[in-house]
């Protein structure tokens, strides 16, 4: 098993860059994170407005950052592909190595902002998943994926956040508080938050022919109103996150994007999320995952 990871000097046991499908799925793991950060308004977060609640990073950190990722999904992809035959449950260990890696990448492409952390997390164990499957001649599907995703994850809520929880991390802290699962939630679950709530709101407003626009900030905010949002707990406890999930509720009880003036609202709460500091992340990785998804076929044909 992997104990440290070097892009520079590892050799692989597959040219893994010289293979298309690889390149494609790295290639949509970098237009997922590009259209979330261009993706505007959005409250609180970096767009192409502002800097949202955020005072240590803009646009362009979200670019650099963006690039830097996207050269390390082709080895999630190879470690899935090479690794397929040891049992889901074993594999998160392994890849751990390369998801540390690609955060120092990632850190070092923004002078040590986190922006992408959460991403580089969730896209790491779909890459991982992809090419678990492609090696067991499986479809790679939504469905297919997020399975894969879950078996590899079983157990990552209660290993390290439900047993002999210390409350040294911010993560535990907010799960022995409040039960907030967050990332490690999401993935566990095969990213039932995705499957259930965005990427059919994403998927059926695309298939209407709204715009991407529309169609991506109505499934943020779709995920902003049932988020257990860590990210915004930690900035403002569990009010701010209730504000937050009762806002957006708000916002698509009264037609979302439909309104005629939907901007303005958003543009509104964005100003009230600066204001209280809550920025929603871990919705925004979501939505990431959200796009990279709607681009798999739903089922096998």
């Amino acid at each position: 098993m992997l104990t440290s990871f070097n892009s520079e000097d590892a050799t692989f046991r597959l040219e893994i860059n010289r293979l298309p499908w690889v390149a494609r799925y790295a290639k949509l793991a970098n237009s997922a994170m590009l259209n979330e950060v261009n993706l505007t308004p959005k409250p609180g977060l970096v767009d192409m407005h502002n800097t949202g609640a955020h005072k240590d990073m803009d646009v362009t950190d979200f670019y650099r950052s963006a690039e830097a990722i996207t050269v390390w999904i082709p080895y999630f992809i190879e470690y899935g592909m090479t690794t397929h035959l040891q049992p889901a449950d074993v594999v998160l260990q392994g890849i751990r190595p390369l998801g540390l890696a690609c955060e120092a990448s990632m850190y070092k492409a923004t002078s040590g902002v986190n922006t992408h952390k959460g991403t580089v997390f969730s896209l790491g164990l779909l890459a991982t998943a992809i090419g678990r499957l492609v090696s067991h001649q499986r479809a790679v599907t939504q469905q297919t994926v997020c399975q894969e995703v879950a078996a590899i994850s079983q157990g990552l809520v209660n290993r390290e956040l439900a047993a002999n929880n210390q409350g040294k991390t911010a993560g535990q802290r907010l799960f022995l508080e409040f039960g907030l699962a967050g990332a490690r939630g999401e993935a566990e679950s095969g990213f039932q938050s995705v499957l259930q709530v965005s990427l059919p709101v994403y998927q059926s407003l695309i298939a209407q022919g709204i715009s991407q626009n529309k169609a991506l900030l109505q499934a943020l905010l779709s995920l902003m109103a049932v988020n257990g949002d860590t990210n915004v707990a930690s900035r403002g406890g569990i009010e701010g996150l209730l504000w937050l999930q009762e806002s957006a509720q708000a916002f698509l009880a009264a037609g979302g994007v439909f309104q005629p003036n939907y901007i303005q609202k958003l543009q509104e709460f964005d100003r009230q999320c600066i204001g209280l500091n809550l920025s929603p992340g871990g919705s925004a990785d979501l939505l990431i995952v959200t796009w990279f998804l709607a681009q798999l076929p739903e089922s096998q044909k």
